[in-house]
């Protein structure tokens, strides 16, 4: 499968490293989030290719940039190219001084997506999952899940396929509102990696998860 990877920092890169491993075809885009950090640290060539182009060019699109800073931009971006396609919401709409999410009190970052990008497939997967285990999901030893919603059936099975392809346990939590909830979780995971100052390598286990639930048992 052919995958856009909006954003090249550790979560682009992670996702992206674990896809190529699974034989999927990876094209990386940089934001102009990211274009100026690398600007600032003197690091040049890393998108191959515009962010519209490379969205245009693939099946699946991960959006994975810092939310607040540039969020609406990368859809605005992308929203003509789009219509029909899986986007993947990785992004945690953190806000910039991490005392809570930017969105508290109305809809989810990944439903702002799907408002912003009006035919796309939005699919909220991987945002509780940090980048150390996004790269390297066998990391402890076990089935790690990855907790996804969706609004769209067909995209469910879709990205139900795409996440065990990588290793993940992929879990369907619900419709796209549940993004909320997903969103609260790796909030309060990152809350704890602060406080505890932890490894930053957390993961949520869903213990006796509905057969149902579970893509490729139901």
């Amino acid at each position: 499968m052919k995958i856009a990877i909006i954003g090249t920092g550790n979560v682009g890169k992670a996702i992206g490293s674990s896809f190529v491993r699974a034989g999927h075809s990876v094209i990386y885009a940089a934001n102009s989030v990211d274009s100026a950090r690398h600007a600032a640290e003197g690091v040049g060539g890393t998108s191959a290719a515009g962010v519209r182009q490379a969205a245009e060019s693939a099946e699946v699109i991960v959006i994975a940039v810092p939310y607040v800073s540039a969020a609406r931009e990368v859809a605005t971006e992308i929203a003509p190219v789009v219509g029909g396609k899986v986007v993947i919401d990785a992004t945690n709409p953190l806000k910039t001084d991490y005392s809570g999410l930017a969105t508290e009190g109305g809809p989810s970052g990944a439903e702002n997506f799907a408002a912003w990008m009006p035919g796309a497939r939005v699919v909220k997967a991987l945002n509780t999952v940090f980048a150390a285990l996004q790269a390297d999901p066998k990391a402890h030893g076990v089935e790690i899940d990855a907790l996804f919603a969706t609004d769209d059936e067909e995209a469910r099975t879709e990205i139900g396929a795409l996440l065990g392809s990588l290793g993940f346990r992929p879990i369907y939590v619900g419709p796209l509102a549940r993004a909320r909830e997903l969103e609260a979780m790796a909030f309060l995971n990152i809350q704890l990696q602060m406080s505890a100052k932890g490894d930053w390598r957390t993961a949520f286990s869903l213990i006796g998860a509905p057969s149902s639930a579970v893509a490729g048992q139901d």
